[in-house]
C-alpha cells in the first residue's frame, strides 16, 4: 500500500476533522492573500490616478483635502476661489492646461460637477487614454442644460441618454432640496475605472448659476485642475502659492499627496496583516491539534503498518504528508475565500471612490501564501509525526479484550 493511499484513507476516516481544519486553513490563507493584494493594489492605484493632471489649485487648506475633493470627489471643498485665480494660472507660461471645476449639488447622492468640455476633449486620464462617450452620445454644450453621466452612476441609477433630471442642493441627497432646473443627459461615459465614473458632469455655469446658490457663486470655483508643461514648473508654482502666498494652495504632485495619505494609514494595513498572520498561526495549530489528538486511536493502526514492513521513517513521513495535504486542500478552498473577499472589497472601493480593484490580478502573494501555509503546516505535523515514530509495535499489537 503506497504512502499516498494510506494518507487519503486516514483523511477519509477522520473526514469531519479534516474538513473543519481545512476550512480554517482556507479562511486564514484567503484572508492573508486578500489583505496583501488589497494593500498593494490600493497603493499602486491611488497613487497613479490623477485624472490626467499634475496639480490642483484651490482655497487655502491641506493638499490632501484638495486632491480628495477635486480628483477623487470624496471631500467637501474647503472654500471657493475666484474666476480671476483661474485666469491667472491659466495664463502662466508653465501651465499647459487649466480646467476649472465647481461643485455643490448632487443627484440621488451622486455628485454633480460643473466643468468645461476641455476636461473631456483635451486630457488623457491615463497615458494614451481619453474619456469616451458611448455612441451616439456626445459631450455637453456649455450653453445648454445638458449633462454627461459617469458609467457607475448610470449603472446604479439606470440612467440613459435622453433622460432628464433635477439636481439637488448640497453634496448629501435631501429630496426637499430639489432645484428648479432640469438637465437632459446627452451622453454616458465609457467606463474609465477612475473617480470620474461616479460623477454627473454638467457645464460650469450650470453649477455657478443654479437657482438657490448665492449670487457671488457665479464668479466662484471649487478648484482648478492643472497640467504642467514640465515637472520643474511644479516646484516654482508650489513655492509661489504655498510659501509666498496666503490665499491659495497648490497641491502638487497629486500622486505624492495620495502616497502621504496611504503612509498615514499604513498602521491599519499592518494591523490587518497581523490579524491575518495570527489567524494563520491558529489555523496551523488546529492541524497540529487535530492530528495529535488522533494519535492514541491510531497507535494500533501504526503498529500493524510497522508489522507489515513499514519503516519508522515512512510512518513519520506519512503524518507530515497528512498535515501538508490538509493544508493544500485548505488552500484550494482558500482561493475561493480570497476571490469572495476581493470581489466584495472591490465593489465597496468602486462604489466609494470609482477606483477598480481587480480580484483576478496576479500577485506573488497568491504563490507564497499557499506554499507558506503548506510548509508551516508540515512543520506543525512534526510533533504528531514524532509521536507516531516512537509508537511501540509489540505493546500496541496486543489483542483487544
Amino acid at each position: 500500500m503506497s504512502i499516498w493511499r494510506i494518507v487519503f484513507k486516514s483523511l477519509r476516516q477522520h473526514l469531519l476533522s479534516t474538513l473543519v481544519t481545512a476550512f480554517s486553513i482556507a479562511l486564514a490563507g484567503g484572508l492573508l492573500m486578500s489583505v496583501w493584494s488589497i494593500k498593494e493594489q490600493a497603493q499602486a492605484t491611488f497613487t497613479q490616478i490623477n485624472g490626467g493632471f499634475d496639480a490642483v489649485l484651490g482655497a487655502r487648506s491641506s493638499k490632501l483635502q484638495l486632491v480628495l475633493n477635486a480628483v477623487f470627489h470624496m471631500e467637501a471643498s474647503p472654500a471657493n476661489i475666484s474666476w480671476s485665480d483661474y485666469e491667472e494660472i491659466q495664463k502662466n507660461p508653465s501651465v499647459e492646461l487649466a480646467v476649472p471645476i465647481a461643485m455643490g449639488d448632487n443627484f440621488r447622492g451622486y455628485r454633480i460637477v460643473g466643468t468645461l468640455p476641455d476636461l473631456f476633449t483635451k486630457t488623457e486620464y491615463a497615458p494614451g487614454r481619453h474619456y469616451q462617450v458611448k455612441a451616439p452620445g456626445r459631450i455637453f454644450d456649455s450653453s445648454l442644460r445638458e449633462a454627461i453621466v459617469g458609467s457607475f452612476v448610470a449603472e446604479k441609477l439606470h440612467l440613459k441618454r435622453g433622460d432628464t433630471f433635477h439636481p439637488y442642493h448640497g453634496l448629501t441627497f435631501n429630496e426637499k432640496e430639489e432645484h428648479a432646473e432640469s438637465y437632459v443627459i446627452v451622453g454616458i461615459l465609457e467606463p474609465s475605472n477612475t473617480p470620474a465614473d461616479r460623477v454627473i458632469w454638467i457645464p460650469l455655469e450650470g453649477v455657478q448659476k443654479m437657482s438657490g446658490h448665492k449670487a457671488e457663486a457665479a464668479d466662484e470655483l471649487s478648484a482648478v485642475l492643472v497640467k504642467l508643461r514640465n515637472p520643474i514648473a511644479g516646484r516654482s508654482l508650489e513655492e509661489f502659492y504655498n510659501k509666498q502666498g496666503t490665499k491659495l494652495t497648490f497641491a502638487w504632485p497629486i500622486g505624492a499627496t495620495m502616497a502621504e495619505l496611504l503612509s498615514k494609514i499604513s498602521w491599519f494595513d499592518k494591523l490587518l496583516e497581523l490579524v491575518a498572520y495570527l489567524v494563520a498561526l491558529v489555523a496551523t495549530g488546529s492541524i497540529l491539534a487535530s492530528i495529535y489528538n488522533t494519535m492514541n486511536e491510531r497507535r494500533r493502526e501504526i503498529a500493524i503498518l510497522r508489522a507489515l514492513g513499514a519503516h519508522r521513517d515512512m510512518i513519520f513521513s506519512m503524518i507530515v504528508l497528512e498535515s501538508a495535504t490538509i493544508a493544500a486542500l485548505g488552500m484550494l478552498i482558500g482561493f475561493g475565500v480570497y476571490f469572495g473577499i476581493m470581489t466584495f472589497a472591490a465593489e465597496i472601493v468602486r462604489s466609494k471612490t470609482g477606483v477598480v480593484i481587480d480580484p483576478m490580478a496576479g500577485n506573488l502573494v497568491l504563490l507564497w501564501t499557499p506554499l507558506g501555509m503548506i510548509g508551516i503546516s508540515a512543520l506543525a505535523g512534526l510533533i504528531p509525526a514524532f509521536k507516531a515514530y516512537r509508537t511501540d509495535v509489540a505493546e500496541n499489537l496486543v489483542p483487544l479484550s
